[in-house]
């Protein structure tokens, strides 16, 4: 009886080295598990930035395209200030009140009648900001994730490709010398995304760029003259 009960003894449970072993077959899944997990949270981040960085520059084209078709509207030119334009830079005018019997009908003098658009940098960061010259230059950010802006000025509608976070005129057209000859002009933003983590590891992102380009008419000018 004495014997059975040692033999029993014996047979029961799991030898150090099998528990050891156990324990490094679960830890080496557990590794892989989160390798994985972690890969997977990495490539949604990347997504979710990528939307919010697109939605953001989609947004800022829209305010720049709409403002720029209305420059010059009410006014004897085609409203851009040649001044503070330039391929980094727009600023348009434009009577927007010239039908409305105001004290101010015959002058760009209120709001949204005189604004620059252009791409600001700091802290590592660029932004594109809007500027209403008749607030005293009251600051709207448009779009905060934005690392290029190119406006080319033309003086007629040209046919173009984007490349590179600018322009090509396929028939090779140049843009106009005077900013006052311009009628039509073609606004490209750049998004740059980062790499997230290394080649080769779980969940790698290479960095990417997508660039949109909108191109406006200036359908407004030299429509009255004052």
């Amino acid at each position: 009886m004495k014997e059975q009960e040692r033999s029993r003894s014996a047979e029961s449970g799991f030898s150090l080295i099998e528990l050891l072993v156990a324990m490094a077959v679960t830890l080496a899944i557990s590794a892989a598990a989160c390798s994985l997990v972690l890969g997977a949270l990495r490539v949604r981040a990347r997504e979710s930035q990528r939307a919010e960085a697109l939605a953001d520059a989609q947004r800022a084209l829209y305010v720049m395209t709409r403002e720029i078709s209305q420059a010059g509207f009410g006014l004897t030119n085609n409203g851009i200030v040649a001044g503070d334009s330039d391929t980094g830079a727009i600023r348009v005018r434009a009577n927007l009140n010239a039908f409305e019997g105001q004290l101010s009908s015959d002058l760009v003098s209120d709001s949204d009648e005189d604004v620059k658009y252009l791409l600001y940098a700091s802290g590592g960061s660029s932004y594109v900001v809007r500027l209403d010259v008749n607030t005293g230059a009251r600051t709207t950010i448009l779009a905060n994730r934005v690392d290029s802006l190119n406006i080319r000025y033309y003086a007629d509608r040209v046919a173009y490709t984007a490349s590179d976070c600018d322009i090509t005129t396929s028939s090779g057209v140049g843009e106009v010398t005077l900013k006052s000859n311009a009628r039509y002009i073609v606004v490209s933003l750049c998004v740059q995304l980062p790499a997230v983590g290394t080649p080769g590891s779980t969940g790698y992102q290479p960095a990417s760029s997508v660039q949109l380009t909108s191109d406006v008419t200036l359908r407004n000018a030299d429509l009255l003259n004052y």
